[in-house]
């Protein structure tokens, strides 16, 4: 089993993993917050959330399915050997749970809040059913051939996508409306932030493995 050579570089690592899941994590706040304060979602972009919650749930399957299963983590010790560290965390599976909460939170807002008429478009409806319908060929697929690593890829390859094309309707709603009334800019921030310290956390324990 793969272990660290550097501590001061593992201590590195879990340092910017939990600063990544702190920042990740109150990025979601700020609006709520917001549309808490404003009773209204208007100005937030109902596509943005589903793909957003879309994201994260398939980002959540495949951290807890890689941490947590030891059918996937011995398929992964055979396709990258045994000294190649698992490439995810606990920060990660806590982030990624508390971010299927919290985005789901902000749906629940939806419900309830001040719409103004915007609604989820057909283009974001149709994305959304593609991607789960095969995400779900795909686990049937792997339930013959018990390819569980390579399903949970699928997963981490969707919330790569979501992630490439989340902000898109956002940016573009707030285009059309020349203004970013009811977009709260500290969930970018915040966002930005974790993404860069992950990346780090990412560099740092590559650096560790071919020391």
């Amino acid at each position: 089993m793969s272990s660290w050579h550097s501590l001061g570089l593992e201590v590195t690592y879990q340092v910017l993993g939990w600063v990544a899941f702190c920042s990740w994590s109150l990025s979601f706040y700020p609006q709520a917050i917001l549309n808490y304060h404003r009773k209204s979602v208007v100005g937030l972009n109902f596509d943005f959330l589903v793909l957003n919650l879309t994201k994260h749930t398939a980002y959540l399957i495949y951290n807890a399915s890689m941490y947590f299963s030891p059918a996937v983590q011995r398929q992964y010790h055979q396709k990258y050997g045994d000294n190649e560290m698992i490439p995810v965390a606990l920060n990660d599976v806590a982030f990624s749970t508390h971010a299927v909460l919290l985005t789901g939170f902000t749906v629940l807002q939806v419900l309830i809040y001040e719409r103004g008429g915007q609604r989820v478009s057909k283009v974001c409806v149709a994305i959304t059913i593609v991607v789960w319908a095969s995400a779900a060929g795909c686990f049937f697929s792997a339930l013959r051939s018990h390819s569980w690593l390579w399903l949970i890829s699928v997963f981490n390859s969707i919330q790569v996508a979501m992630t490439a094309i989340k902000y898109i309707p956002q940016a573009f709603m707030n285009f059309m409306r020349k203004s970013t009334v009811g977009w709260s800019i500290g969930n970018i921030l915040l966002d930005l932030f974790g993404a860069i310290t992950n990346f780090a956390q990412m560099g740092i324990q590559s650096l560790d493995q071919h020391r």
